[in-house]
């Protein structure tokens, strides 16, 4: 959509008071590559690096509130979801997006925590095949995501393929799915694209702990990629680099006790501006 100012990207997601992920961390990844973060929070948590105390969904009338605020009055060229906390959030988002067909979107599956804590459960999983997925440009859930999207199982690469190629078919979306969790010194991701071909993005398993909020940091960083005028591939290629550095950076980074955040500075990315 176009309207006045500069270009933005929308993401709509839950807030993380640690600052790792979530709302906070694509606010960061969007301005760090050079647009203007546009936000909607759908959930407030209490968390830190020990992992979330407690959680609460914000209304649905005030996420489609939120949308319809935006969506109105910014120049956005990309929007991406994470956090929607049931069917109600998920058919808000799916309603306001339907008015600008031609905002790429990219759908960052957050079923639950890696902790443990679940935020989406069967009927909101149900809107978000039904109403959102048809909607998305690209589909990014990791290998968990995709077993449960694909009702399949996932825990091999072939695997992983297998359900990036059905979701692809079976949404109409490119999907790529996140091999982070896999073991092995390799991190490969696949991703099925629209028109059936299948791209493998490899490279070295960056060797931390402080990896909260990574499916976050490559999600906006794609839609950003996106929102700039990339081809997917491109879009995806670049957003693993900046994974890659914000993972190595952070690697060093004195968190709390618990799991820490991939850690990025705007001016560590030279390239990107």
């Amino acid at each position: 959509m176009r309207g006045p100012g500069i270009d933005c990207v929308l993401t709509v997601a839950g807030s993380d008071s640690g600052g790792g992920a979530g709302i906070q961390a694509d606010a960061r990844v969007i301005g760090a590559l050079g647009l203007h973060p546009i936000t909607v929070v759908t959930a407030v948590t209490a968390q830190n690096t020990r992992g979330i105390q407690s959680w609460r969904p914000v209304p649905s009338t005030l996420v489609a509130e939120q949308l319809a605020s935006v969506l109105g009055d910014f120049r956005i060229r990309a929007a991406k979801t994470g956090l929607l906390p049931g069917a109600a959030a998920v058919s808000a988002v799916a309603a306001a997006l339907a008015q600008h067909p031609s905002v790429p979107l990219v759908v960052d599956p957050v079923l639950a925590s890696t902790s443990g804590t679940r935020f989406l459960g069967e009927s909101g999983i149900r809107a978000l095949c039904s109403r959102l997925l048809p909607r998305a440009a690209l589909l990014t859930p990791n290998w968990r995501e995709a077993a449960v999207l694909a009702c399949r199982p996932v825990r091999t690469y072939p695997e992983a393929e297998d359900a990036a190629r059905f979701l692809g078919s079976e949404y109409g979306c490119a999907v790529l799915v996140k091999g982070g969790h896999a073991g092995g010194r390799r991190s490969r991701d696949v991703l099925a694209a629209g028109t059936g071909a299948i791209h493998w993005f490899d490279g070295p398993r960056i060797r931390t702990r402080h990896t909260h909020g990574t499916g976050c940091v490559l999600s906006s960083a794609i839609a950003t990629g996106l929102a700039q005028g990339m081809e997917l591939t491109e879009a995806v290629a670049r957003a693993r680099d900046f994974l890659r550095r914000a993972l190595e950076q952070g690697a060093g980074v004195p968190w709390g006790p618990g799991t820490g955040p991939a850690y990025f500075t705007a001016s560590a990315y030279g390239f990107i501006r």
